[in-house]
């Protein structure tokens, strides 16, 4: 495979920025919030139309030029697209590029294998006996992460399914590869998003299930991501968190998950997207995609671009609302 960049662009990005409101908090009032659900700081910026409303009591971050846009999110590495329809609103399917079968190591064969297994999760194993401790980018229907090989060359990791014939290629950036494939049947029992990003950003996912407050039960997040034998039950979600932060300039996923076809409650899922303003992003400008996937298969993608505050700042938190789109859960 081709070191070739990979071009996701979205229309209509302008009508998806609107509405998108945002929560600024300092970080005393954020221990509080993620420990006892203490109100949050929030505000409105030039590119967010409606803004919740504001606490005086608590000191607001100035953060401006957050916004979706229609950047490119990239990867350096191709992508398959495999059957999959990427749309925002009225986009259009994004183009499938010609991917090229992985030439083979004189010294030995890179082979991967994908089995499906609880939860609409996929087991994804390989094999690269000359490839030990090596850098690699995991694509799977528009996700995209970065993990390396074991010192014996071997990879073997869980994937959240984003597609019933799931399609996987691991990609070396020497031009080595693989591809597997298997049949998910559970996927359509899931709602399932994804957030991702490149390098040290901060972004998290966090999933309040049925009216949980920030620490209590249902506050589903990477610190508190769920278990897999609550999601197969129908108990709760759970958040998977893929890429490897030991490699640089590393790409990251976060995937959170609900069983809503064997949940044992209905109601409301609050999502959002935060990010602490950390010694690596304070000043400087972030992106991430998110990656919905709805009835039918198709996915909805949206690429986001914000400025974090200045590093006096840092130890804050930003909260995005909107950006994903609450989960409806009806009790079954």
């Amino acid at each position: 495979m081709r070191h070739i960049k990979e071009m996701l662009t979205v229309v209509g990005t302008l009508g998806c920025a609107i509405g998108i409101g945002f929560v600024m908090q300092s970080s005393d009032a954020a221990q509080s919030r993620y420990g006892n659900s203490e109100k949050a700081i929030e505000g409105s910026s030039p590119a967010v139309a409606e803004a919740d409303a504001v606490d005086p009591n608590d000191a607001l971050l100035d953060v401006q030029e957050i916004e979706l846009t229609s950047a490119e999110f990239e990867t350096n590495v191709i992508v398959p697209a495999a059957d999959s329809q990427v749309t925002t609103g009225s986009a259009p399917k994004l183009a499938e590029p010609n991917v090229p079968e992985p030439s083979v190591s004189t010294a030995c064969a890179v082979t991967a294998q994908a089995r499906a297994v609880a939860a609409a999760m996929v087991n994804l194993s390989l094999n690269a006996s000359c490839l030990p401790d090596e850098r690699m980018t995991v694509h799977h229907n528009g996700m995209i992460f970065t993990e390396t090989t074991s010192d014996t060359g071997t990879l073997d990791i869980t994937v959240p399914a984003l597609a019933e014939e799931a399609v996987f290629i691991i990609a070396f950036s020497n031009g080595e590869g693989a591809v597997a494939q298997t049949k998910v049947e559970e996927l359509e029992d899931f709602d399932r998003v994804v957030l991702q990003w490149r390098g040290q950003t901060g972004f998290q996912i966090h999933a309040r299930e049925f009216g949980a407050d920030y620490g209590s039960n249902g506050h589903i997040w990477a610190d508190a991501p769920g278990d897999l034998a609550d999601a197969v039950t129908g108990r709760s979600g759970m958040i998977v968190e893929l890429g490897n932060s030991d490699v640089p300039d590393a790409l990251f996923a976060e995937v959170y998950s609900f069983p809503k076809l064997a949940a044992s409650q209905g109601g409301e899922i609050v999502l959002s997207v935060e990010t602490e303003v950390n010694a690596m992003n304070c000043g400087q400008e972030i992106e991430a995609q998110s990656l919905e996937v709805s009835a039918g298969g198709r996915m909805k993608t949206q690429n986001l671009t914000l400025s974090v505050p200045d590093c006096d700042a840092i130890g804050n938190f930003l909260v995005l609302n909107n950006l994903l789109q609450d989960l409806k859960v009806a009790r079954n």
